[in-house]
């Protein structure tokens, strides 16, 4: 069943966009994970073609124009988590072993080391294209987030990482995601054709 995207965000096809200077945005972490961890096309689902194309396109243009790229230091632990499923099901495929992921994690000699080697190079890769975000993780952001959590159909991860933009007054987001494009008073930077249509359809398409 296709998904019934509520858009209220502006929604802008990065396809047709021309980053500028003055452009800020901050990186969702399935855009770090297809550009920044070699091995993301082998993984179960395997990233789309546009999604290798378009986002690493897109943020080398906006890196080449002199706009800020931000991270949120927070991203790294969803983006471990990608890599390591990823790591576990290649290694699943190709030893024919069928293991429980912890059996994988402590188990499998060579195994816990190479995989933390592919999450620091991929994460390296992130900081060296982007600025950190400052974020503060207390009581008042965790009741935040979880506010955005019942409010608004984003999970954990989103709502981490849109907390940490709006602490920082950042609104431009690039992200393949389409649960951003139903929070008020952001820009979300997609290639995502079913965003992109019901942006369309509401009215909510910027074209800049």
């Amino acid at each position: 069943m296709p998904t019934n995207y509520v858009v209220a965000a502006d929604v802008v096809d990065i396809r047709a966009d021309v980053p500028q200077p003055t452009d800020v945005f901050v990186v969702d972490a399935n855009v770090w994970f297809w550009m920044t961890y070699t091995r993301a096309s082998m993984s179960q689902r395997g990233p789309r073609p546009y999604q290798l194309a378009a986002y690493p396109q897109f943020v080398q243009a906006a890196l080449t124009a002199q706009a800020t790229i931000h991270r949120c230091e927070l991203t790294v632990a969803e983006l471990a988590g990608l890599i390591e499923k990823t790591e576990f099901e290649i290694f699943t495929r190709s030893s024919g072993l069928q293991l429980k992921p912890k059996e994988y994690r402590h188990t499998v000699p060579g195994e816990r080391q190479r995989v933390v080697g592919e999450i620091a190079a991929a994460w390296g890769s992130v900081v060296s294209m982007a600025w950190p975000l400052p974020v503060t993780v207390d009581e008042a952001a965790g009741n935040a987030i979880l506010r955005r959590c019942c409010g608004q159909p984003v999970d954990g991860y989103d709502a981490v990482l849109l907390e940490t933009a709006q602490q920082n007054s950042v609104t431009q987001v690039i992200t393949d995601d389409g649960d951003f494009c139903t929070v008020p008073g952001i820009t979300v930077f997609t290639a995502n054709a079913s965003v992109l249509s019901a942006a369309r359809a509401s009215g909510h398409l910027v074209t800049r």
